[in-house]
């Protein structure tokens, strides 16, 4: 383990981690505006950010999309049973945890050593029901009991892309075996021009529940640029005008398509099997500068 001083204003005596993990280098960097907040880099690619102080802060854009599925799928407050695929610095959970007490929730998180560096550096509340297994996300997934989840939420990058194993349609007949009757699963994927995998995605997703909306940024959907969409799915009926409120309402705004405008935006995509998935394709270089 390494530490790197950090010059930033207000933060000078706060030092950074650096880590090799096996997922690559990690970082934890402090926060210049936020005492004890952190961004956890791995190699290079922000992966969480997480306030100690204040869990139920998101600071990434997708995060605070993913924060309004969890807000919004069951009355506030309600505790609910959640599976995290894919950990990082356990934002998410975090924020359930925060936001909807004495919740139970399952994270799985291949990455073992960064699973123990954050548990060492940014150890959530020990009152918070979270369990942590060190699993591939899919192996992981198969060993929750059928019908236990009311929210799913898949955020897993390997070197920065989505693994093919968790773009197809046999994954969302887990997802969807793991889920009780009007759970919600929610993903967060990450594509460019042409948008091809985001559309495949979408038809994936059409393929085995009822009910879809997708939150973006609006340069993210015209395929001008590369970024992350939320995918939320359900075969209960999805809280569309309350989504498209909070996105519209963010920082930086996001819109929600679904119905018609959505199946349009598939353009004719088919849905991902095992046989022909691949792995979401890689982020340009500029993404992170």
């Amino acid at each position: 383990m390494g530490r790197s001083r950090n010059s930033g204003r207000g933060q000078a005596a706060v030092e950074a981690v650096v880590e090799r993990v096996d997922g690559g280098l990690a970082r934890l960097v402090p926060d210049r505006e936020r005492s004890r907040a952190w961004t956890l880099l791995i190699d290079g690619a922000p992966q969480s950010h997480v306030d100690l102080d204040d869990p139920a802060y998101l600071s990434f854009e997708y995060q605070r999309r993913l924060g309004h599925v969890v807000d919004l799928v069951a009355p506030a407050g309600k505790p609910v049973r959640a599976v995290h695929l894919g950990g990082g610095a356990f934002t998410l959970a975090r924020y359930v945890a925060a936001t909807r007490p004495r919740s139970t929730q399952q994270v799985v998180e291949r990455d073992a050593a960064l699973v123990q560096l954050v548990r060492r550096e940014l150890p959530p509340d020990p009152r918070a029901r979270i369990r942590v297994r060190s699993a591939d996300a899919r192996e992981g997934l198969a060993k929750v009991p059928d019908g236990w989840a009311d929210l799913v939420i898949a955020d897993v990058f390997s070197g920065a892309r989505t693994p093919a194993h968790l773009t197809s349609t046999e994954f969302l007949d887990d997802v969807r075996r793991a889920l009780a009757p009007g759970g919600v699963y929610a993903a967060n994927l990450a594509d460019g021009p042409p948008l091809a995998h985001l559309r495949g995605q979408i038809a994936t997703a059409a393929a085995r529940f009822a009910e879809l909306a997708l939150i973006a940024d609006a340069a993210v959907l015209r395929g001008r640029r590369f970024g992350n969409a939320v995918l939320v799915a359900s075969d209960a009926p999805l809280p569309i005008a309350e989504l498209t409120r909070r996105a519209a309402s963010d920082p930086h705004p996001g819109r929600v398509q679904h119905g018609r405008e959505l199946t349009d935006f598939t353009g004719g995509a088919l849905p991902v099997t095992d046989l022909a998935a691949v792995a979401s394709p890689a982020p340009p270089a500029s993404v992170f500068e």
